[in-house]
This record gives C-alpha cells, structure tokens and sequence, in this order.
C-alpha cells in the first residue's frame, strides 16, 4: 500500500528468493513451519496507519473505561470462570480488513481478543524479511521499538519479577501445536519452558512442573491454552483444571479470553466496527441477509462462522441458544497487494500490551495475513501463492 516500497520488494522477489527465506525459517529452530508463510510483507502508508490508530484508539477507550469488566459478565460461561482475576487484560489483538467504502481505503474491525497472539514469531518474522529483502529504513514493525527494546517489554510483561524457571508457558502439547515456532521462540528469548497442561503436578494449591525429573515450582502462568481447544480434548488426563483456585500469577488471564472477543463489538461504536447485533435481540430477521455474516459468540479460529446466511440457518438455531450467536454486516476486503500476478486481499492485527498500573495498552507489534479467497482462513486459500501469514513494515 505504499507503491514505492512495492516496486521494490517485488522487484527483488523471486521464487528461488522465497524459498532460501523459508529455508532459513525452519532451519533457525530446526523446526518446520506448518502454516503457510506469506511471500512478502505488507506495506502500510502513514495516511491508512493514522486510520488503524484511530480506530484501534476508538475501541480501547471503550475496553478501558470503568465497569467495562461487569458489562462484559454475559461473556464468560460460569463454568469457566477462573479465580483471581485480573483488574485488565495483558494482552489486546485487533483484527481489522483493508476495505474499500465510497472509493476511500478504510480499516473495519473483523475480530477482537483478550489473549496473546504470535508475539514471538512476528519479531522473528519480521527480522527475517529484513535480512532475506532489502526494507526501506524508514519502514518499521514494532512501532518505534527495536527488537532489544520490544523484548524487554515482553519479558516484563511476561516474566515480571520472577526467576525464568519459575514461569510456564501453558499449552495443551504445545510442541505439536500449529504455533509452536512462537512457543520455541518464547522460550528463547524469555527462558520459560513450553509444558503441556497434562503435565501440570498440583499439590495444597501449588503447581509444579518436571524439569529433567525434578519438580519446579510454578509461580506465573503464561496462559496459551484456547478453551474451546481443551473442551474438545475427550481424553485429556490432567491433574490441573484451570476454573481451580491456585497459588499462582497469571500472565494473559483466562477470563480475558471471554470479556474482549466477538461478544464485545456489539458495545463498540465505531465507524470501524460493523454493525453487529446479538441475535436474540432480533423481533424478525434482516430482508437482505446477504450482508451480513452469522458467528457463534464461543468459538475459536473462524470455526462455525455461517458466510452465506439463510432465514433456515437462523431458525434452526433454538430461541434458548440464540444469545450465543451474532449477525454481523459484512465487510468485502479490497485487494490491495500487489503480487505478481494479481492484487490480494489482506487482514492486519495490531497487538498491544497492557502492564499493570499503566492506564492504557501500548501498541506494540502487528501481524499481517494476506488472502485470495472468500474470507481470510486457510481452508479459503488452498493451493494458492502470496497468501498466508505475514507482518506489516510501517511508514
């Protein structure tokens, strides 16, 4: 979206280029990356970046004011709660489509979550596209920060005041999960160790974990785990579960997960944010039902979401079960990268922090996915190039 910046990288590009960049990504960790990793990087100009910032701005003024906890209550499942909350959330990701309205490029909020994202992996990410392409100096994706400086945020954020060894990053098998890159990243730069809930020993409130046959005791939480992930898991033994009151510090609350998420929008007002409604506030449905997306409010990854919603769809869903999902009006990505063969459509999540005793989050690092098909989510994106994860370099 800056066009000089583009002509540049894609003059350098090249399919022997990207795979010598992939190569050096899965060689730095001896480790594979699962996911498709998007061949270039996104470019995003001052002007749209304002637009981003202001948007982005317009919704934490909402998440950061009094009592926005309690409005949040209807979000969080009684049988998830998790003791000793947090007074605010240490993580925020803002998903926002590139669009296009009345001719004019607009950011438009998809997605929002309480819970870490690829913190990891995009200062990885982006270093590496820096070493593999030449990027403009005055370019950048950490928002000022360099990388010593943006680690040592996280490590604040994370680690605290605690010795490394005594911090985990939570995960159910987190080795065998898509994200484990991040995970391995993590644990080198913070020095915590990535354990499997299964894993966890808990003893009179205390937790513990195994560290070459001898216990350590766990004093912080760097929580990974996705409920809906571990509901799903039939056979998972543990001896730990999460909704127990333990002697331990949480780095990301779960209860986050649930107060900043799709149940949120609907209290946003904001240009960016789509018209959104609760769909047992509905007396009858919408004539034109085409434009808008169904989403269940509990579900993780896109799974669930209904595109192409139909009056059957709605009334299919008992009256009981309709506080749970949302209509939503569709947003229509514009493509705007440039790839060599055609433009391509693209999604940025702006990742902030938030410490305690600071009044707001600090934009800190972004993510970048770029898309060809209907929607963002890979099962759209099938056998197709310059699609995938990336990053944002900033003007």
């Amino acid at each position: 979206m800056i066009p000089q910046a583009r002509q540049f990288f894609n003059q350098q590009f090249s399919i022997d280029s990207y795979q010598q960049f992939l190569n050096d990504l899965d060689q730095e960790f001896n480790y594979k990356i699962p996911f498709r990793v998007a061949e270039s990087p996104v470019f995003v100009g001052k002007e749209f970046g304002e637009k981003l910032f202001k948007a982005a701005n317009e919704i934490i003024d909402v998440i950061v004011r009094p009592g926005f906890k309690t409005k949040m209550q209807g979000a969080l499942p009684e049988n998830l709660r998790v003791p000793n909350e947090t007074a605010n959330t240490l993580f925020i990701a803002l998903d926002f489509a590139v669009c296009t309205e009345n001719g004019v490029r607009v950011p438009r909020l998809i997605e929002m979550q309480g819970f870490p994202s690829l913190f990891g992996y995009q200062d990885f990410l982006g270093n590496k596209f820096k070493e593999h392409y030449r990027i403009p100096d005055n370019l950048h994706f950490h928002f000022g920060l360099n990388s010593t400086e943006y680690w040592q945020r996280i490590r604040q954020a994370i680690v605290g005041k605690h010795n490394p060894e005594n911090v985990i990053l939570l995960e159910i098998n987190p080795l065998k999960q898509n994200t484990a890159i991040d995970f391995l990243i993590t644990q080198k730069h913070l020095g915590i160790a990535p354990v499997h809930i299964g894993d966890i020993i808990i003893r009179n409130k205390k937790l513990f974990y195994k560290k070459n046959g001898v216990e350590i005791p766990v004093h912080r939480i760097y929580n990974r785990v996705i409920f809906d992930e571990l509901l799903a898991q039939k056979d998972l033994k543990t001896n730990f579960h999460l909704t127990e009151d333990v002697e331990v510090e949480w780095a990301g609350h779960p209860n986050w997960f649930f107060y900043i998420s799709k149940y949120t929008m609907p209290f946003v007002q904001s240009d960016a944010v789509p018209e959104c409604k609760f769909l047992n506030e509905y007396k009858s449905w919408p004539d034109n039902l085409g434009d808008y997306v169904l989403k269940p409010l509990f579900s993780f990854s896109g799974s669930g979401v209904i595109f192409h919603v139909t009056k059957s769809d709605l009334d299919s869903i008992p009256a009981a079960d309709r506080k749970n999902f949302m209509l939503q009006r569709k947003v229509h990505y514009e493509p705007v990268i440039q790839a060599p063969d055609g433009l391509v459509k693209t999604e940025i999540r702006l990742l902030f922090l938030w410490n305690e005793g600071e009044s707001r989050p600090q934009l800190i690092t972004n993510l970048a996915r770029l898309s060809r098909g209907e929607m963002i989510g890979v099962k759209f994106n099938k056998d197709k190039t310059w699609v995938g994860g990336s990053v944002c370099f900033f003007e």
